[in-house]
């Protein structure tokens, strides 16, 4: 076989082979058909079939990048973790992504953006798996593929559809607060580089003395926070679906670096008991007051993907990876996210997803976990089984666990118990009363109402009108104004993706 200069070397087939043609199929003549033992051919059209994993359910749209993250505060006192010791560099990964739309939908859609991490650190990987608000819609997991759903696409046309969110939101009132961010100008970031992210749940941290402490994580953009108006973000979906995975690969590409700074609010473990609010309740914040920020360290997005599928695509979070001095949470919905997100990439990508290379960590692994579809690393003929004879070790820890908290009572299937002020629509109204401008409040009243005038029915309607008023009662009889008028033939501002 002859081979011109373009083409030396050539092609090999999946085992090694040298490859006949990438360009033309085995026939019978010229013109004849293609023959069935044109086995190049087959084998390239078969993995072409499959070349696309299942995405994501949810967060299936989004791109990231890799990093450092520089400990440059002492928090010592918290955690032992060694990625959080002063001066400590960990290499780490970023995906930012949409929550409902599908792999083509445009990332200036209205919606909550993913902001997950993974940090290769010398104790194992540490995946932090947030959003960029420091909420969310529900505080049950079981609540949660109901929730995905509702925001997803109807059975019957296949189209999205503001009645079904509506009427999912307005089922469930603690969805207040986070709807409140979603239709507020946070639901619009202009890039991600310009958005804020959060880990959102509250996590365990424990000091080298065993001492525990409970926290939440914040990342602020050193680039200052920017967002897409109803319009803006309409025609950059036209103009480029993209616009959010080209900005952030051309800014790094370029040399200009984004950047976020880490602080965390740290809250002493007796004080969980007694806190005003539940504070393992995922639709609520801790006050800034009652618990300052303390800064942390930087994170620094320097190094763009060689291979978006590999690198992107593949990567798998999860937070129920943590390392020693980081534990989890009485958060059920973190609870339940521990599980679930290694069991979507179990299905995703392959029991063995752990040992991609973007998955893999920088440390030696002992795991027994065997076999199963696409093994590539194994442990030779080393005991699979624990306890063991030979030379093989396993963990064998008794006693209290360190990173565990107390528990007791009935089995029950119930709500958290309340707190003193805890309820659905006092934190979304402080929101809208003192954290937003006048400007951002009419902003918030034309959105909703357009959403709502966007096929929503009743008796949905009523209690949209009714939940609003609840969050603010001059907010609501706004809203409900707006949508009437617009009901009897007058126009409504602020149509968009809801």
């Amino acid at each position: 076989m002859k081979l011109n200069d373009k083409t030396a070397g050539g092609a090999t087939t999946g085992s090694g082979a040298p490859a006949a043609s990438d360009r033309n199929s085995l026939t019978l003549g010229a013109d004849g058909p293609v023959l069935l033992h044109d086995v190049h051919f087959l084998e390239q059209m078969a993995h072409f079939n499959r070349e696309k994993v299942i995405e994501r359910q949810p967060h299936a749209k989004g791109s990231g990048a890799f990093g450092v993250f520089e400990t440059t505060a002492d928090v010592s006192r918290y955690t032992r973790a060694a990625l959080f010791q002063p001066g400590a560099k960990t290499e780490m990964l970023a995906r930012f992504s949409t929550v409902a739309g599908e792999q083509g939908s445009p990332d200036t859609w209205r919606d909550v953006r993913g902001f997950s991490l993974k940090f290769y650190t010398t104790e194992g990987n540490y995946d932090l798996v947030g959003n960029n608000t420091p909420v969310f819609f529900v505080r049950d997991p079981m609540k949660f593929p109901h929730f995905i759903r509702s925001q997803k696409r109807l059975p019957d046309s296949g189209l999205r559809d503001n009645h079904m969110q509506w009427d999912f939101w307005t089922h469930n009132p603690e969805s207040a607060h986070q709807v409140t961010y979603l239709m507020g100008e946070r639901g619009l970031p202009r890039n991600w580089r310009h958005m804020n992210g959060y880990g959102s749940h509250t996590y365990m941290w424990i000091n080298a003395a065993g001492e525990k402490f409970w926290v939440k994580y914040h990342f602020h953009t050193r680039q200052g926070m920017a967002f897409f108006s109803n319009a803006e973000a309409a025609a950059m979906a036209g103009a480029d679906a993209d616009h959010h995975r080209r900005d952030l690969f051309e800014a790094i590409a370029r040399g200009d670096f984004p950047s976020w700074q880490l602080s965390v609010q740290v809250m002493p473990y007796g004080d969980a008991k007694s806190y005003r609010f539940n504070p393992f309740d995922l639709t609520k914040t801790w006050s800034h007051k009652d618990y300052p920020l303390i800064p942390v360290g930087l994170m620094t997005l320097n190094r763009n993907p060689e291979n978006f599928f590999a690198q992107i695509e593949q990567a798998a979070f999860s937070p129920g990876n943590t390392v020693p001095g980081i534990g989890l949470s009485p958060d059920k919905m973190l609870l339940g996210r521990a599980f679930a997100y290694n069991d979507a990439q179990r299905n995703r990508i392959g029991a063995n997803f752990h040992q991609l290379p973007v998955n893999q960590p920088k440390v030696p692994v002992n795991t027994y976990m065997f076999d199963g579809p696409m093994a590539y690393h194994h442990s030779g003929a080393a005991p699979v089984y624990a306890s063991n004879s030979g030379e093989r070790p396993w963990s064998d820890a008794t006693g209290p666990a360190p990173d565990g908290w107390e528990a007791d009572g009935a089995m029950v299937r119930s709500a958290y118990t309340l707190h003193e002020e805890d309820d659905d629509f006092g934190q979304a109204g402080t929101l809208v009363r003192q954290v937003f401008n006048d400007a951002q409040r009419a902003a918030l009243v034309d959105q909703v109402a357009g959403s709502l005038l966007g096929g929503v029915r009743s008796p949905v309607l009523e209690r949209a009108f009714d939940y609003w008023k609840n969050v603010d009662a001059d907010v609501g009889r706004r809203i409900e104004q707006k949508v009437r008028e617009g009901r009897a033939g007058k126009p409504a501002e602020g149509m968009g993706e809801g």
